[in-house]
């Protein structure tokens, strides 16, 4: 049996297959291990996702959406014209990974498992649990990402974590951070801390560069800057977009460069970035993201120097200075990888298996802590998530979302308590019957009149 692990990112999404023989290989979409996790709503009805999204955001940029992660909370997207549910928009981003599973493995996998990061609530585990259903997927099983990431350092590199040390995971990645504190126990992990902040990701250090590039284009080409910053129409939305493409690349090209150039489109100005300004514009975020991983370690009662390390996980984790600040201000030299962006979801498929979930069930650990499995199972159930009862998003020609998402079954309002909310311009049952009944009366007297 295949075990199919998801990571579903802000601004990308991962995946691996670990086969029956225990091989992981990871996914490959358009020939690259990493989905970009953004959308767009075609004008016929079909939902664009990852690298295809990309490439039509340009035609229409009101129809794309570069990052569903982030608007968890917002219940809806309008794409376009049309108003999307959250779920139903995730959806299409895990079917693109179920088909592509599928097709490597020669069938659906038989398990698949979910990471979340630890602080999420039962609400947007809910969320994740109904998007991977509507996208054809089995039932899940929700792993908290700390957990699949010790499950990686203790499988794959094969790190000793002894019953009762512990181990810190920095986890940066493109939209949020969290700093977690985990430590072996008999049968797994337990989380002993988790810190985090919410408006610390990738995407921000995007936007930091953009107002650093402000600040020194703007004011020498007011007008062209401002429609970059509020595009009046889609030409002005395209050259957002490209700005923003430019300057992602940028940041990442600096992780291995001391410098980059980006182009400003609308000004027709070519810009050039150095390593050192970029260092000036990240230091004051990452100074923040260190602080909590510090108030993290001080939560579980331990100083830096008695864990077994402190890991860096995350695709925003490659900034070089991340780890300078760590050791300055903790005194611990933090370990890197060279593919932080794999590393939970390979921890997800090589983590203990638990129990396989049923239709009820979903496998996710409560974020109040306690003792968790390396499957990111606890000893005690937590209260079951209902699936919406519908059939699965049928590929590749997608009917419009919004016509196809049901909600997770709820207790519904009868039908007086509807009728009571409801305005009786929204009753047209009752005008017409009521015009009816006047129109009869005038004809009654009027004959009633003639005949005396």
């Amino acid at each position: 049996m295949h075990v199919l692990g998801i990571d579903f990112g802000t601004s990308n999404t991962v995946a691996v297959l670990r086969s029956a023989d225990g091989r992981v290989r990871p996914l490959l979409f358009d020939g690259a291990p990493i989905l970009p996790s953004s959308v767009y709503y075609n004008s016929d009805g079909r939902m664009l996702v990852g690298r295809d999204a990309e490439r039509n955001a340009r035609m229409d940029p009101a129809r794309f959406e570069p990052n569903p992660k982030r608007r968890i909370d917002d219940g809806s997207l309008f794409l376009g014209t049309s108003e999307i549910p959250v779920p139903q928009v995730f959806a299409y981003v895990l079917q693109q990974v179920a088909l592509e599973a599928q097709r490597q493995a020669g069938q659906m996998p038989g398990q698949v498992r979910l990471t979340h990061p630890a602080r999420w609530g039962e609400r947007r585990r809910s969320i994740l649990v109904d998007s991977a259903r509507l996208a054809g997927l089995p039932a899940p099983q929700l792993i908290p990402e700390p957990v699949a990431a010790a499950s990686y350092f203790t499988s794959v590199l094969g790190t000793a974590v002894p019953p009762g040390r512990s181990l810190a995971i920095y986890d940066l990645g493109g939209g949020t951070f969290d700093a977690t504190v985990v430590r072996r126990t008999q049968t797994g992990f337990e989380v002993l801390a988790e810190e985090g902040i919410g408006d610390i990701g990738g995407l921000d250090f995007d936007h930091g560069i953009v107002e650093h590039l402000g600040k020194t284009y703007g004011a020498s080409h007011q007008s062209d800057w401002q429609r970059l910053l509020s595009p009046a129409d889609d030409r002005d939305r395209r050259y957002r977009r490209m700005l923003y493409e430019d300057v992602r690349g940028a940041k990442e090209t600096l992780s291995r460069t001391a410098s980059a150039d980006i182009h400003l489109p609308a000004l027709e100005v070519d810009a050039h970035l150095t390593r050192a300004e970029f260092e000036d514009i990240a230091r004051p975020p990452l100074e923040r993201t260190v602080d909590c991983l510090q108030r993290a370690i001080s939560s579980a009662r331990m100083n830096p120097a008695d864990l077994v390390g402190i890991f860096l996980v995350g695709g925003s984790s490659r900034i070089p200075m991340i780890s300078q600040l760590i050791h300055s201000k903790l005194g611990v030299p933090p370990q890197t990888f060279e593919q932080p962006e794999t590393v939970v979801v390979e921890g997800a498929v090589r983590a203990a298996s638990g129990p396989a979930p049923t239709d009820q069930q979903s496998m996710a650990r409560p974020t109040s802590g306690g003792p968790v499995s390396p499957a990111g199972h606890m000893s005690a159930p937590r209260p079951p998530v209902q699936a919406p009862h519908q059939p699965p998003v049928q590929a590749p020609q997608m009917l419009p979302p919004q016509t196809n998402y049901q909600p997770a079954p709820q207790a519904q309002p009868s039908y007086q308590q509807q009728a009571a909310k409801r305005p009786l311009s929204q009753e047209p049952a009752v005008l017409v019957t009521g015009a009816a009944v006047i129109i009869l009366l005038v004809v009654f007297f009027v004959l009633l009149s003639v005949i005396l």
